[in-house]
């Protein structure tokens, strides 16, 4: 297969821009951000945790269960996992990168779990300062002011959010039917194969659809921006997150459920790099571990990889050491990031008036 007959005409390559109508002004971009990134010359860079999710051992279990399946399937003696044929709107290959979350119901349960794991850790170290305050301050024997303290204080200050990590952990655990859910669809979509970045729309003039339809907002990649948006957290420190907006339509992606926002701007620029490296057909794919079982699939990686010898194994077989050792340099790569000394490219096609 050519590039030719699998790409779209609409595909995007960094050599291969088409000149572009002026640049609007977007005030509802203005207000959000203030930091627009410069297009190109992309480093081969991404979210650390991009690679940190997708260890070496994990892509040899999942090589091994689907030998396993493989084999049930032949021998007649394979029975499919509940959640096997439900389509969690997901998708994330050689051809494009879907992004979908859990359902309301599906989060509460995670945050049982996780805010009242971090609330009884946290409460407890605040506890012990103040129990020692409380029996040397008091009245009573020590005895009898621990027995009222853990009574009438830490069986409620402890005894709650250890409750609720117990209940979040054990649905999780033993009860995936009440927790584990589609959502209704996909928020955005970016495809590599065609070039296009598709914003699934819910709402129609302010109001929930309730014929069950999703509209899809869709433009050609190179028509967006990419902003960093910056806002306080409850203790005022700045929290950034990246923002992909067209120029011309009121189409915009928050990646902040993607990559959790935070003080530092080099993760953002890190994920603009990604993105761009991913869209752009004429380079390979993003050497990571989640797409090493599609790059024979993708016929610009396919062909990159057959001329410079590439381990079609170079993931799934490295060591443990090896693989910590690359997470570091990416940590590294991330940090000295240089997005903000880049000239922007895309200013030879579009003529910028905000």
């Amino acid at each position: 297969m050519t590039p030719e007959s699998y790409y779209a005409k609409t595909a995007y390559g960094s050599s291969e821009v088409p000149e572009q109508e002026p640049s609007n002004e977007r005030p509802w971009i203005m207000r959000l951000a203030k930091v627009r990134l410069p297009w190109g010359n992309a480093d081969e860079v991404t979210p650390v945790s991009f690679v940190e999710d997708y260890s070496p051992r994990d892509l040899r279990n999942q090589e091994q269960s689907k030998i396993e399946r493989e084999e049930q399937i032949a021998k007649g003696t394979y029975t499919p996992s509940p959640f096997e044929h439900i389509d969690f709107h997901m998708k994330d290959d050689h051809e494009s990168f879907r992004y979908a979350l859990l359902p309301a119901s599906s989060h509460f349960w995670i945050y049982m779990q996780g805010v009242g794991r971090f609330s009884f850790f946290l409460l407890l170290i605040v506890s012990i300062p103040a129990y020692f305050l409380g029996i040397s301050t008091g009245n009573y024997p020590i005895w009898e002011s621990t027995k009222v303290i853990f009574i009438q204080v830490f069986s409620w200050l402890l005894g709650l959010p250890l409750l609720c990590w117990a209940i979040g952990s054990f649905v999780i655990k033993h009860f995936p039917n009440l927790w584990i859910k589609p959502s209704r669809g996909p928020i955005w979509e970016l495809n590599r194969r065609t070039g296009l970045v598709t914003v699934f729309d819910y709402k129609n003039n302010g109001e929930y659809k309730k014929n069950g339809t999703i509209g899809e907002l869709t433009a050609p990649f190179y028509e967006f921006d990419a902003y960093i948006a910056t806002s306080p957290d409850s203790q005022g420190m700045p929290l950034n997150v990246l923002y992909l907006a067209h120029r011309y339509r009121n189409i915009m992606i928050n990646f902040g459920a993607l990559l959790c926002p935070g003080p530092d701007v080099q993760p953002p620029c890190a994920l603009w790099d990604f993105i761009q490296n991913y869209m752009n057909v004429s380079r390979p794919l993003p050497d990571l571990p989640q797409y090493e079982e599609y790059r024979q699939l993708d016929p610009t990686t396919a062909e990159y990889d057959r001329l410079t010898g590439r381990n079609p194994r170079y993931w799934i077989d490295m060591d443990d050491a090896t693989f910590k050792q690359i997470v570091s340099e990416m940590h590294q790569r991330v940090d000295e990031i240089d997005t903000f000394e880049r000239p922007n490219l895309m200013a030879g096609y579009v003529n910028y008036v905000d």
